[in-house]
Formats: structure tokens, C-alpha cells, sequence
């Protein structure tokens, strides 16, 4: 396993190196300090936060994300938008969404 690199901490004093990764500081990421990558380098996910078992990023989805088994885990509900227009979501999901649930950007493993 190689060293795992963190991003950019929200926490100023550093006293919380790893929290959830927001799109904003992705795009600081992206633009400052993976800016010089070579656009052919391939990303890659991990399965788990050990960095047991990893797999190429293929795929994305603009969904909600709420908690459901611990504070770190959880599941992706379909966005108010989806529900709306898909009859068969709405019955998939007629018990309600978490009122927890926000908005997040789901990335997809290849594997």
C-alpha cells in the first residue's frame, strides 16, 4: 500500500485530518495542487479507507447522501427532480428520504 495523502483540511488547527471531501476542495485539488499531472495519469478508488482492493473511477452521479449505518457510512437517495418524474422511484422510495439526505456528487469504481 502506498502512503495515503490527504486534502486540504477545512480544520484550520488540524486537529481533524480526515473529514468528507467537498467539491470546492476538490476543485482547489484540481486546479493548485494536482495542476501539473499529466492529464493521462489515471484515477483510481479505493474500496476502503485501509486501501484494501482498488479500482479505476469510471463513472459519476448528481444524487443525495445521507448517513444510514454509521456517521461515515450511509447510502444515495435519488435527487427531488428524479423522484418527481419517475413513478417507479417514488414507490421504490414511498417511505420517505432521511430528512438528512444533501446534495453530493456519487463517484463509481470500474470494479
Amino acid at each position: 500500500m502506498t502512503d495515503q495523502q490527504q486534502a486540504p483540511s477545512p480544520d484550520p488547527d488540524g486537529e481533524a485530518p480526515f473529514r468528507p471531501l467537498t467539491l470546492a476542495v476538490l476543485r482547489h485539488l484540481v486546479r493548485k495542487d494536482w495542476k501539473d499531472l499529466a492529464g493521462g495519469t489515471l484515477v483510481v478508488l479505493s474500496r476502503d479507507c485501509e486501501g484494501n482492493l482498488f479500482s479505476p473511477f469510471s463513472g459519476y452521479s448528481f444524487s443525495r447522501y445521507a448517513p444510514t449505518y454509521s456517521e461515515l457510512v450511509g447510502d444515495v437517495f435519488p435527487l427531488p427532480e428524479e423522484l418527481k418524474e419517475d413513478e417507479s422511484l417514488r414507490e421504490l422510495y414511498a417511505d420517505g428520504i432521511p430528512d438528512t439526505a444533501v446534495p453530493a456528487l456519487v463517484l463509481f469504481p470500474l470494479g
